[in-house]
């Protein structure tokens, strides 16, 4: 399934801040352009859509994803990522939630071109499913992503 989400500057980022916030995380580098932002995108063959919107936590050492798939008004599903460096590993790893009670954790490989997603695990009710994606930049206002 490709989808293509473009920017639209989160409501809150016009709010002026209470403190002073650190840079982000050097290391999460390759996610930083998603950040502030929230992006939406149609899902193919289907009149719902998809929105992500992320934003930097704990003075940048995490990026947070929340996201929404909607149909109309209906919310049909939601799910939050936390993005963030494994120093131990040495790499950038995400936890993922859902309203349904699923989880996941996973690794995210940046490359050349775009994020990838390689294989993990979404557990949901003690059943599980497997899958993987990569986002595909798009410009600076968006990005494809291939989930399978």
């Amino acid at each position: 399934m490709k989808i293509h989400l473009s920017a639209a500057t989160l409501w809150c980022a016009t709010l002026a801040p209470l403190t002073a916030t650190a840079a982000p995380d050097p290391a999460l580098a390759p996610l930083a352009f998603l950040a502030d932002h929230c992006w939406k995108g149609a899902l193919p063959g289907t009149p719902a859509a998809d929105e992500h919107c992320f934003s930097w936590i704990y003075d940048g050492k995490y990026l947070r994803d929340r996201h929404e798939v909607r149909d109309g008004e209906k919310l049909v599903y939601a799910g939050e990522s936390i993005y963030y460096w494994n120093a131990a590993a040495k790499q950038l790893e995400y936890f993922y939630i859902t309203a349904a009670g699923g989880h996941s954790h996973g690794t995210v490989a940046p490359e050349a071109d775009a994020i990838s997603f390689p294989a993990a695990t979404l557990v949901t009710e003690g059943k599980s499913m497997g899958f993987r994606s990569r986002w595909k930049r798009v410009g600076d206002e968006g990005y494809e992503v291939l989930r399978e």
